[in-house]
């Protein structure tokens, strides 16, 4: 399964990275806008949008990316990696149901 995250802290790129290792994701991260972000956003299983710490740009090109391609959206308001755990844990709870 892979998972893009969108936002969050320079220095816990690696971290969030590692913890979506552990889950078994495959994990893309955007911590700050890159040229062409919406295509670089690919099309994974879920998209991950720590809000706290995600530009606007970025919200409306997530937005759009998913929309056009069906992807589910998850907002955590944390951009702690205690956040992103919890969000997994759910997900694991609920069956892997991204969309949930």
């Amino acid at each position: 399964m892979s998972i893009v995250i969108v936002g969050g802290n320079d220095r816990m790129a690696t971290r969030y990275s590692d913890i979506c290792k552990s889950y078994n994701y495959k994990a893309k991260v955007f911590t700050q806008m890159v040229g062409d972000f919406e295509s670089k956003i690919g099309q994974p299983d879920l998209i991950a949008v720590l809000t706290t710490t995600c530009s606007h740009k970025m919200l409306g090109s997530v937005k759009r990316s998913s929309e056009k391609r069906g992807i589910p959206v998850k907002h955590l308001t944390s951009s702690s990696a205690s956040a992103l755990k919890k969000m997994f844990e759910q997900l694991e709870e609920n069956g892997k149901d991204a969309g949930s």
